[in-house]
């Protein structure tokens, strides 16, 4: 059995008549669609993200309501990207309720945001009145997204945590130089190219690569390469 979402039980609709946030870096999108919302009688506006504290000490000046998170939300002054999963939690401590309005071809990522407690995925490229339909459905506190399907997103995030944790586990057994001669393999580098990097001989680069498959499980170069890419994200 799955377990429970991490803020279900604290779950509480907003009313039709609290505020609606769109948190979206894409300036067109963002004002279409507080403007549209605005059209249909919704108290709607919009934060501007420049930072996630910025955009959380917005949200508590404007009051809690229903916000419209998309997840990947640019970067801050400072290049670090801004992650909307990350905002989903103190977002709901702070009495916001949260639906997710993204792009975001990945399900893992979705569910990320779903298993932190958002209500629901709309994508962004859904029908404008499948946008405002939803938004009003959330609003009024009623389904936006079936219990089935949302349990599928996040089943299929906690899969992927748990296959990174393995993979984690695995590189956790190289030594510093291993992991190095790992990672200059996932760039493309041939074993001779290996060895001119780190002036050893051909010999030893050959040893610390048999020793990466033995630690790693696997039979091939190809093979532990692609568990390091899978489990860095590279």
């Amino acid at each position: 059995m799955s377990e429970p979402t991490r803020h279900d039980a604290g779950r509480r609709p907003p009313d039709v008549g609290t505020p609606v946030v769109v948190v979206d870096d894409h300036e067109l999108v963002a004002t279409s669609l507080v403007l549209s919302l605005r059209s249909e009688g919704i108290d709607a506006s919009r934060i501007r993200p420049a930072a996630e504290r910025g955009i959380l000490a917005e949200a508590a000046r404007i009051g809690p309501g229903l916000v419209l998170l998309d997840l990947d939300l640019g970067r801050d002054a400072e290049g670090n990207r801004i992650d909307g999963v990350e905002l989903v939690g103190p977002l709901l401590g702070a009495g916001w309720q949260v639906l997710v309005l993204s792009g975001s071809a990945d399900p893992a990522r979705v569910g990320s945001a779903l298993d932190a407690g958002a209500l629901a995925w709309v994508p962004k490229n859904a029908p404008f009145p499948t946008l405002l339909a939803a938004v009003r459905e959330a609003a009024a506190g009623r389904p936006v997204m079936s219990e089935d399907r949302r349990r599928k997103f996040i089943d299929l995030y906690r899969r992927r945590q748990s296959e990174r944790r393995e993979l984690a586990e695995k590189l956790g057994r190289l030594t510093q130089r291993e992991r190095e001669v790992l990672a200059e393999l996932a760039r493309g580098k041939r074993a001779q190219a290996v060895a001119d990097h780190f002036v050893v001989s051909l010999a030893t680069v050959r040893t610390q690569i048999r020793a990466v498959l033995t630690k790693l499980e696997v039979s091939s170069q190809l093979e532990a390469v692609a568990l390091y890419r899978r489990a860095t994200g590279s």
